[in-house]
């Protein structure tokens, strides 16, 4: 199990900042030219490297301008169905729904 899942929210801002941050180093590009691009202020994507709390919005555009989209895909993957499960079980997996009570 990764260490992450012990982090405090506010170290995990810290870290994904750290990691935007690194990002935009890695291709050559200052934080005004990024926040520019991405349409936001300078000091919004500071707040975001700077892993001081910041809005869904400024990564997304931060995501954008650094052309980096597939970090969106990472952050919520596709789930998929396990083929192991599929042959164990017959059939696919079904959302599950809640009984109706009947109310009597």
């Amino acid at each position: 199990m990764s260490d992450m899942q012990f982090r405090s929210i506010a170290e995990l801002q810290e870290e994904l900042g750290r990691s935007l941050r690194r990002l935009r180093l890695s291709r050559n590009l200052d934080q005004r030219t990024v926040a520019e691009k991405g349409g936001m202020t300078r000091g919004a994507l500071q707040n975001l490297e700077g892993g001081h709390g910041s809005s869904v919005q400024t990564l997304l555009r931060t995501l954008k301008a650094l052309n980096y989209l597939e970090g969106i895909e990472m952050l919520a993957p596709e789930p998929t169905v396990n083929p192991l499960y599929l042959l164990r079980s017959g059939k696919p997996p079904q959302r599950v729904r809640r009984s109706r009570s009947t109310g009597k």
